[in-house]
């Protein structure tokens, strides 16, 4: 008998040391800034759809300006160009902090992303919404494919963080939106 009860108090103290564990996770991640969840940034054309829990005249859907600004109630144009999802919900639920809610939650998604632009040897050149996972071969594919004539080796990718400037790349090159990708004509 004596044997059992301490056979189940080790179980209760291991049982206690993994609840612990798991309870320090929870907050560790609960106080780990929204800023450091996401390292995609936000551009003109995204668009956002902000949610506060409790209240709905603060939760809406909005696309970036050109600009790169949105139009938000009670904290005004704020600049969310090159920001992150965390970033800005961080942004926005300090300025909602200030004076307008006590701790409020905050919860930024991108609903609609910018598009990519693809021109050149494919079969319909354009503009295409982006989709999270894109490679420019993907990116071909939903253009149409290749052309008869194009190259599967001259492809070029122009990507607004490098200012613009085309950089040769792979089939398997990873698109963000906003590039603009041009696949060449082979001669051969």
């Amino acid at each position: 008998m004596r044997h059992c009860k301490q056979r189940m108090v080790i179980r209760m103290r291991s049982l206690l040391s993994l609840l612990s564990s798991v309870f320090v996770l929870l907050f560790a991640l609960q106080s780990a800034s929204a800023s450091d969840l996401s390292n995609y940034r936000i551009g003109s054309g995204d668009l956002l759809s902000i949610q506060v829990y409790g209240e709905e005249e603060l939760s809406m859907e909005v696309r970036l300006s050109d600009a790169g600004t949105i139009p938000y109630p009670f904290l005004g144009e704020l600049n969310a160009l090159g920001n992150t999802v965390g970033e800005l919900t961080d942004t926005i639920k300090a300025g909602l902090s200030d004076g307008y809610l006590i701790n409020p939650t905050v919860s930024i998604t991108v609903a609609e992303y910018r598009e990519f632009f693809i021109n050149g040897e494919v079969e319909a050149p354009g503009g295409y919404p982006y989709q999270p996972g894109l490679t420019l071969q993907k990116a071909v594919a939903i253009a149409g494919g290749f052309t008869e004539r194009a190259s599967k080796t001259k492809l070029f990718v122009a990507s607004e963080d490098q200012n613009g400037e085309p950089n040769r790349v792979k089939l398997n090159a990873t698109i963000q939106p906003g590039d603009i990708i041009t696949i060449e004509e082979s001669f051969f």
